[in-house]
């Protein structure tokens, strides 16, 4: 487990070189403060199958790699913060940096939040040409810089995150679930605030096509509704959008598709036509405030003409879904007996090379750690009673579980005896 004094920093990543440029960054701010690097830094590599991560060699750097088995951005941060014990997490996107104040910044942010503040958003700077006007790609980007509860740098605490059992892992998407964990926090009585520390947010090049394929956050958006209402976007500041305009745009061009078919001409001149007005409407808003070039304007067309019926088809296959608006009821925590249980039963063992998992333990832990739901361990160890073990034994066979195991949110033992009729010896 990852002691850290104040905070950690959780970096979900798919393994983009823009990791080591974030990492010297936040070595830069360190050097520029004066200030240690964190207590903590753990890298989680949200890939299946994981593969090298572009990571320089430094001397006295605390990162740890994890990983979370392709589960999504949501289980990444999930499996990040659940390896730590800082009092604060804080989260970055691996294409995101620093400043070189961000360390002290950071520090005051948090010093400065009062008990019932859960999280701390830093202030996002999106970097735009200065000699001619971005592209669509570049101002959706900056539309970053007024977005709430984003997780390309947020600092939650701990404990709020256990209270709200962490991300919801049915978002699969780097889309909504950060604001489904600030909603949820809020419910709770957590506080969110914005901090004074500042993080530059590059433009990440994309493909040609990725406007189209980003429209699969519609189905998110159904879910948020089904979570938090229909209410939810006001309250996460997030804008509906043209979805309604994708929504007659492709209704008029499978109408008039359908009218051609069917030998329909007039419906399906005048069906057309509103679709190709909606068409080069779209495509005019999209390549109007833009730089106008040959290759932007062909993109823009090109994109305009398949983005609202990608946006409508994921929407509605979202709303005809049956995906539960809550999540299944669960347990509380689930508590552990050690030997037996995680462990095979060695008598009063107090080394730690004799410790061997019982099969499928570390797979079930790994479910429950999913779920959000914590996990702790009750041991009756009545060997340090009888003076057969000594308390650093028994935490070196504790610790020696957790490398294989993974971390738990507690360890409770009892180090007596069945006479000495002490009150936290199983099952009282």
């Amino acid at each position: 487990m990852t002691t850290g004094a104040g905070y950690s920093v959780v970096i979900p990543t798919v393994g983009r070189a823009s990791l080591a440029v974030l990492l010297d960054s936040i070595a830069a701010s360190a050097v520029a403060t004066g200030l240690p690097l964190p207590a903590g830094v753990l890298v989680a590599d949200r890939r299946e199958p994981a593969a090298d991560l572009v990571i320089a060699r430094r001397a006295a750097w605390p990162i740890t790699v994890l990983r979370s088995g392709g589960r999504g951005p949501a289980a990444a941060r999930n499996t990040g913060w659940r390896a730590c014990d800082s009092e604060w997490v804080a989260f970055l996107d691996d294409d995101v940096l620093v400043s070189p104040r961000w360390l002290r910044d950071l520090e005051r942010d948090l010093a400065a939040a009062a008990g019932t503040v859960g999280g701390s958003q830093g202030r996002i700077e999106v970097p735009l040409p200065v000699y001619r006007r971005p592209t669509d790609l570049e101002r959706g980007t900056a539309t970053l810089v007024d977005a709430a509860w984003i997780t390309a740098d947020l600092a939650y605490r701990r404990v709020a995150l256990l209270d709200c059992a962490g991300f919801d892992e049915r978002f699969p998407r780097a889309f909504r679930e950060d604001s489904d964990l600030a909603l949820r926090m809020l419910d709770r009585g957590w506080q969110l605030v914005r901090g004074s520390r500042r993080t530059v947010h590059p433009v990440r090049p994309a493909g040609w096509w990725a406007s189209v394929g980003r429209q699969r956050g519609n189905a998110d958006d159904v879910l948020m509704r089904r979570r938090h209402g229909r209410n939810w976007r006001q309250r996460a500041a997030a804008p509906l959008g043209r979805r309604p305009q994708h929504l007659l745009s492709t209704a008029a061009g499978l109408a008039a598709l359908a009218a051609a078919v069917t030998g329909r001409r007039r419906l399906a001149a005048l069906t057309g036509a509103c679709w190709a007005a909606n068409t080069a409407e779209f495509s005019w808003r999209r390549i109007g405030p833009g730089p106008r070039d040959g290759a932007e304007v062909l993109r823009m067309i090109s994109t305009s003409v398949l983005l609202p019926p990608a946006a409508s088809w994921f929407w509605l296959r979202a709303v005809l879904s049956r995906t539960p608006d809550r999540p299944a009821a669960r347990p509380a925590a689930v508590l552990l007996d050690r030997d037996g249980t995680l462990v095979r039963d060695v008598a009063y063992n107090g080394d730690p090379a004799l410790v061997s998992p019982m099969p499928g333990a570390r797979r079930a832990l790994d479910r429950l750690r999913a779920e959000g739901i914590p996990i702790a361990v009750i041991s009756n160890q009545s060997g340090i009673g009888r003076g057969l073990l000594s308390t650093d034994q028994v935490a070196a066979v504790n610790a020696r579980i957790e490398s294989l195991l993974g971390p738990f949110d507690g360890w409770f033992v009892c180090p007596h005896t069945g006479e000495a009729g002490c009150d936290c010896r199983k099952p009282a």
